[in-house]
């Protein structure tokens, strides 16, 4: 889906470089492959929360919404991060495994990213279902899980058989810690 994807780099790039005009995000866009207009991508930089904000030297840039990123430092990805044990793919829909007793704290988190890509949750005690929306593949979800958790994948590779090559589906979609 084009629209996912040009989300996704919009926030890669506002989130390493700073860009201070749509006009320049556009160029950076271009040069990723992504065409869209102004129009469009004004409603994007709405979706995603983004805002100009003053960058020091009398001019401004834009920056990601300020709660995103407050989760990210304050370190409650790293302890949710913890608790999860393997994430599995299944027809379309994705099986996260948590430490018994945190699958609705993990949930509640994966939730309130406000991410366009995960419609919602269904969680248990130590299982979490995560609904992708229609059209959004198993790949973007696992990006955008990576956005909310960063190092989520590395961790579990690191743990357990390692993250499948999400080309390949004869191999069992399957992460474990």
């Amino acid at each position: 889906m084009q629209k996912t994807k040009r989300l996704l780099a919009i926030e890669k790039i506002i989130g390493e470089e700073n860009i201070s005009s749509q006009d320049a995000l556009l160029r950076k866009l271009r040069g990723k492959g992504i065409i869209c207009t102004q129009a469009t991508l004004s409603r994007n930089l709405r979706q995603l929360g983004v805002s100009r904000i003053p960058d020091g030297r009398g001019g401004y840039t834009y920056s990601l919404a300020i709660s995103k990123e407050t989760d990210r430092e304050s370190g409650t990805s790293l302890s949710i991060i913890s608790v999860i044990r393997e994430v599995v793919e299944a027809k379309g829909l994705m099986v996260i495994r948590t430490i018994p007793g945190n699958a609705n704290a993990t949930a509640y988190f994966i939730d309130n990213a406000g991410r366009y890509e995960i419609a919602g949750t269904i969680a248990g005690d130590d299982t979490i279902l995560v609904i992708p929306r229609n059209g959004i593949t198993l790949n973007q979800v696992h990006s955008c899980l990576e956005l909310i958790m960063p190092g989520l994948h590395e961790k579990l590779k690191g743990k357990g058989t390692g993250i499948p090559n999400r080309r390949d589906t004869s191999q069992k979609n399957r992460i474990v810690k």
